[in-house]
């Protein structure tokens, strides 16, 4: 089956999510799970949590439909102390917050170099981060997701995902989230190459490690290294690739996610889907 939602609103507490969710069709979903954009957020209160347990259920939605995204202010490659060390503690009251909710899954860019370091250096400082989280948490798996390469971004290319990977030690605990929007502008020919990009995927990285998809469209060309999603039906990611996608039983039982920017079109998004899926 085909789990197919967006990355929904959790304004107003995150128990709001599931509700929002299941109003555009969806039998996934993605939220936030406090302020994106800020370092330190109040806890989730008990309130909250049962709601958005109550809620999950009351729509049918299990822990493995749901990927939840962190704050996009942590880099657990930051070369600089103070940096790594706040990107580290956020990063576990991210775990934190995914186990009080009984989430499975928490997504989160890799890291960047800034400059001042090597990409291996980062890449093996990426993966102690995740070491050092996952030995303070329980059944949460940390879910890395590839990049489009903008700046000093690393985990655009799968051999950097895999090197992330190969320096984790619990395996059962360390995913991959394909964007495709940021695949396409890695260099990776999704509309053309589909079956040579995803034997590849498969041979550097393996889809046992695959927990998840954010599906958009790509506004910038093949290999530009720009990250600007765009709604289906339109930019350098054509709707064969999205047809494809949905009839590959490779990409069943995951959380796949729209985070195209028109939230007006995700039901319709999300119906088309489908229905494709289906042919």
């Amino acid at each position: 089956m085909k789990y197919i939602g967006a990355h929904v609103s959790a304004s107003g507490g995150v128990e709001a999510a599931p509700v929002n969710a299941h109003a555009i069709g969806a039998n996934a979903f993605a939220l936030f799970t406090k302020n994106q954009r800020q370092w330190v957020s109040k806890p989730l209160t008990g309130e909250s949590i049962r709601l958005f347990k109550e809620n999950c259920q009351r729509f049918g939605f299990g822990p493995g439909q749901i990927l939840p995204h962190d704050s996009y202010l942590i880099n657990l490659g930051h070369p600089e102390e103070e940096g790594l060390a706040k990107s580290r503690a956020a990063f576990l009251d991210e775990m934190r917050r995914c186990e009080q909710l009984g989430l499975a899954l928490l997504n989160f860019h890799p890291g960047s170099h800034l400059g001042k370091m090597s990409e291996e250096e980062c890449l093996a400082r990426i993966a102690e981060s995740i070491n050092l989280t996952l030995g303070q948490t329980a059944g949460v798996t940390a879910v890395i997701e590839n990049t489009a390469g903008q700046g000093t971004n690393l985990g655009y290319r799968f051999n950097q995902l895999r090197y992330i990977i190969d320096r984790v030690d619990d395996k059962s605990r360390v995913g991959v989230c394909l964007d495709t929007c940021h695949t396409l502008a890695a260099g990776y020919d999704l509309q053309e190459r589909y079956d040579e990009v995803f034997d590849e995927f498969d041979r550097k990285v393996g889809f046992r490690f695959l927990r998840g998809i954010h599906l958009n469209g790509s506004k910038k060309e093949l290999g530009s290294h720009v990250d600007r999603h765009t709604s289906l039906h339109e930019g350098f990611i054509g709707d064969t690739f999205f047809e494809r996608m949905m009839r590959d039983p490779r990409f069943d039982n995951i959380p796949i996610i729209l985070e195209t920017p028109d939230e007006s079109r995700w039901a319709d998004e999300i119906a088309w889907l489908r229905s494709v899926g289906e042919g």
